[in-house]
């Protein structure tokens, strides 16, 4: 679940933006206040839940990710519906092509293709190779 302080806000982002499928809504005196939302494609799922007026949505050291098939062309058409990408696709160390954005919340989002790879042990070891760790 991610705590918003918009729930309209947010389902306009995660279902006209990302795709995702409204599962059911839920209203407080009239104020949408929840969703759930299923992922395009498969069967996860995703809640956005009102949060209180004092409350903070801050999310540091959570990052939501998504798989996406297609990752460069998704992301062209955010761009195309002016939605700003921190940074554009690109392939990681551990053979991931990832891209990375913020929901109207702030919360960072990671998309992500990683196919194959995605269950290989030895594409980690890559990573470790390619950045070395420091030894004190």
């Amino acid at each position: 679940m991610v705590y918003v302080k918009d729930v309209e806000r947010g389902l306009g982002f995660y279902r006209d933006l990302l795709g995702f499928k409204l599962v059911e809504d839920f209203r407080f005196e009239n104020k949408l206040v929840y969703v759930r939302l299923r992922a395009p494609g498969g069967d996860g799922t995703i809640a956005l839940h009102q949060a209180g007026p004092d409350d903070s949505v801050s999310s540091d050291g959570v990052r939501l990710y998504f798989e996406v098939r297609e990752l460069d062309e998704f992301c062209r058409k955010l761009q195309q519906k002016n939605f700003y990408i921190t940074k554009l696709p690109h392939m990681m160390p551990w053979g991931w092509r990832h891209a990375y954005l913020n929901d109207p919340d702030g919360h960072e989002i990671s998309l992500y293709w990683a196919g194959e790879n995605r269950m290989k042990k030895t594409m980690m070891k890559a990573a470790q190779k390619a950045v070395p760790v420091a030894h004190t």
